[in-house]
């Protein structure tokens, strides 16, 4: 009896998850769309483009808000459960409040480590295509910055000439071993300068160990320099945020290829947030299908479920706004990194405690 009905619970959470996903899924496709309209509306493309890619965009976003997902899903299959009565039967086959909660508990934070080993690769292979697809088309296209297994890569498009970059790797505001080529508008070279290391802290680049060639009678003649300066319309900030993007990076090339990511020049702190904001996804699954069961199972009565919505809503605005706040302190260094990952956690995980401990005993 008990394996029937836990199996009934199991199923009608998991049906209850998978509505209020394609409810989402559905409402982020009809939002996103026009977007995607309005990016393309002057260029030509299949009429079919925007909402392909609309549909390709909308699972990361998923992911991101999935906490409040299995929030609302674990509200609305107690609040089912309890208006059904079903929840006093349960009770009367010895399902207490704390036995109900941990098999929804378990169940989500499975369905996290599910997501995170299985989905979240898949998602993270449709965001890369998309922002590849989205860059072809940009009408940004004259500045580009890219990162592969060469190096980095920048071009610029200045006001009487072209700017081509290679850096061997990023060393903190560094670039290492760099070659700069500036071409005029007919992309012939005008020179080309080599640097060991280039400061890049600001928008107004500092060279050292340089060495510049110019063109003299098909020739190129070379000068050394200690150092020289030119303007960039890249700095450290600008260039390392076009890769600080969760989306297009998955658990599973965190957890494998770390230090190969590092060797190649990611910086640190952003691989650590990224690899720490997903590990704590399951614990936050589990923890937020706690704080729906202890909202649900405090009374059986079928006439508060308005005031559980109110409830609802307000707690998750509270708990993405710590956060979301949490994150920004450790960003800026207020609070270490891993501290500001981990705190909305401890804090939830000591909150639900106490109220499973309390609902246990109604």
């Amino acid at each position: 009896m008990n394996k029937i009905i836990i199996n009934y619970i199991l199923k009608n959470f998991i049906k209850t998850f998978l509505i209020i996903v394609s409810v989402f899924y559905c409402f982020g496709i009809i939002l996103n769309l026009f977007e995607e309209i309005e990016f393309f509306k002057n260029i030509e493309v299949n009429i079919l483009t925007p909402l392909l890619l609309t549909c390709i965009f909308i699972p990361s976003v998923l992911i991101k808000i999935l906490p409040f997902i299995i929030f609302i899903s674990s509200m609305w299959f107690m609040v089912k459960l309890r208006n059904s009565r079903d929840l006093l039967a349960l009770k009367i086959y010895g399902f207490s409040n704390l036995k109900i909660f941990m098999i929804l508990a378990l169940t989500s934070f499975i369905l996290g480590w599910i997501i995170l080993i299985l989905v979240n690769p898949i998602t993270s292979s449709m965001s890369k295509y998309y922002e590849q697809t989205k860059s072809s088309f940009s009408r940004d296209i004259d500045h580009l910055v890219t990162f592969n297994k060469n190096g980095l890569w920048i071009k610029e498009n200045l006001s009487n000439k072209q700017r081509i970059i290679s850096a061997e790797k990023p060393e903190g505001f560094d670039l290492i071993n760099v070659t700069i080529f500036h071409l005029n508008e007919d992309s012939s070279l005008i020179e080309k300068i080599i640097s060991k290391k280039v400061n890049i802290k600001n928008k107004k680049w500092l060279l050292e160990d340089v060495e510049i060639f110019r063109p003299s009678n098909g020739i190129l003649i070379g000068k050394k320099y200690n150092s020289y300066r030119i303007d960039s319309i890249y700095d450290y900030e600008k260039i390392t945020s076009l890769f600080k993007n969760f989306d297009t990076m998955s658990f599973f090339d965190l957890s494998i290829n770390f230090k190969k990511l590092l060797e190649r020049g990611y910086n640190k702190q952003f691989l650590t947030e990224s690899f720490h904001v997903m590990l704590s996804l399951p614990f936050f699954l589990c923890l937020m299908t706690g704080l729906a069961s202890i909202i649900t199972m405090n009374t059986l009565k079928r006439t508060e479920n308005i005031k559980f919505i109110i409830i609802g809503l307000v707690i998750s605005v509270i708990v993405f706004y710590f956060k979301d706040l949490s994150m920004a302190l450790g960003q800026t260094n207020r609070i270490p990194l891993l501290l500001a990952i981990w705190a909305p956690i401890i804090a939830l995980s000591l909150f639900t405690t106490v109220g499973i401990l309390q609902i246990n005993e109604k």
